[in-house]
């Protein structure tokens, strides 16, 4: 190291994860919990990033319940939903009710993702063997004799380098440590991009977490004292969309939501709505010598049904629980990391198809004119519990749930 680098160059942990995100910081608490030395290197000073995943399902919760850590996760400020439903055109329709299911929380948490964030962190802060550093930037990977065997980035006091017996891509879908990997990504497509906003809750709203009418879609997340709103916009339209003014915008919201017309005025400008870029993507390979990526380094999802946060979180418990024994032995293999990817593959791959079966079933008639209704074999299959169960336990736990098998080893 040059005379005035960071400390943090000269610390060599046994597994530095790039990216405190989910599976960044969920990864970093389960292997310091069973006693493996890890560093977490996030880029931003703080985790408030807004419109970000704000949903925690069941299966996350079960984590949470199997670390021990539900009842204090609870205290934080959130809303508790049981049953989500929808409107398309005059007819409602239940799209999930989570008492169906057989998990500790038989509903899902609405928490903004920097609260969910900052506890799982504060939770790993009691381990000796959790580092965490913010503003820490990671822009090139090291490579000797053909495996990756650390990272080189920026940090305020200058340039770091950490060395690392695995190094973790946990840095989402625009993730550096991907790019500087070469591992080839097999993007999907995405027909729509979304835009995101918040617009206050009254009562007397109705409880519905979507709504689609005269080729319009709207997703709001009840956020206690307002909603927050995403509205589908074909891919790449932002710009038109906003040419068209914010007056023909709020115009559109009213159109598929008319009891927001009270408050739509709240969005004054283009500076109160967020542009969402959707991307699905995935790795054909997960994993080189030395190197893993997961959550959306690994697989980018589309937003349908929340579920990439738990996902992420998914792939975090089962990292964890195949690599903390050959971490702490300092024996990582190829086909270790290639045990994760098989874990994992299969739940991504069938979870992005799934998403697409359920934003054509749902989203049907987008972008078309006239009153919207559900297909005929919708609305029959609809008068059962039968569709309302399955897209139940495919949002609310998912694919081949994980278990929690890495030890507390400071119990």
């Amino acid at each position: 190291m040059e005379a005035g680098s960071s400390l943090l160059g000269r610390l060599q942990p046994r597994c530095c994860l790039v990216g405190g995100g989910p599976a960044g910081i969920m990864l970093g608490y389960l292997l310091a919990r069973a006693g493996i030395e890890v560093l977490v290197l996030e880029k931003h000073a703080d985790f408030l990033r807004d419109f970000r995943g704000d949903t925690v399902h069941p299966s996350t919760l079960q984590v949470m319940h199997e670390l021990g850590l539900l009842e204090e996760f609870l205290k934080r400020p959130h809303q508790e939903v049981a049953q989500v439903r929808a409107r398309i055109g005059g007819q409602q329709i239940m799209l999930g009710d989570m008492t169906y299911l057989r998990t500790q929380c038989r509903f899902m948490a609405l928490m903004p993702q920097w609260d969910f964030l900052d506890f799982l962190a504060q939770q790993g802060r009691r381990y000796p063997t959790f580092d965490l550093r913010m503003q820490t930037e990671v822009t090139q990977l090291i490579e000797e004799n053909g495996r990756i065997v650390g990272v080189r980035g920026q940090a305020p006091a200058g340039p770091v380098e950490v060395r690392a017996d695995l190094v973790v891509g946990a840095d989402g879908r625009d993730s550096t440590v991907r790019d500087c990997s070469g591992l080839a990504i097999e993007g999907l497509g995405a027909p729509t991009d979304a835009l995101w906003m918040r617009l206050s809750k009254r009562s007397g709203d109705p409880e519905v977490a979507f709504l689609a009418d005269h080729g319009k879609l709207l997703v709001l997340f009840d956020r206690g004292d307002y909603w927050q709103c995403g509205f589908p916009i074909l891919k790449g339209s932002a710009s038109e969309v906003q040419r068209g003014g914010i007056e023909k915008f709020r115009e559109g919201i009213v159109e598929v939501a008319p009891f927001l017309r009270d408050r739509v005025g709240e969005l004054r400008d283009w500076n109160d709505v967020k542009l969402l870029t959707v991307m699905v993507n995935r790795l054909r390979q997960w994993h080189r010598p030395g190197l893993l990526c997961i959550g959306d380094a690994a697989h980018a999802m589309s937003p349908v049904g929340g579920i990439g946060i738990n996902l992420a979180i998914q792939d975090a418990v089962a990292a964890a629980n195949v690599l903390a024994g050959p971490l702490r032995e300092r024996a990582v293999s190829d086909e270790d990391l290639a045990q994760v990817q098989r874990r994992r593959a299969f739940p991504t791959r069938l979870t992005q198809r799934l998403q697409e079966l359920l934003r054509r079933q749902v989203g049907r008639g987008f972008g078309k004119s006239g009153s919207a209704r559900p297909p005929w074999p919708v609305r029959l299959l609809e008068r059962t519990t039968l569709l309302c169960r399955l897209r139940t336990r495919f949002v609310g736990v998912g694919i081949r749930p994980e278990r929690v098998n890495t030890p507390d080893v400071y119990k």
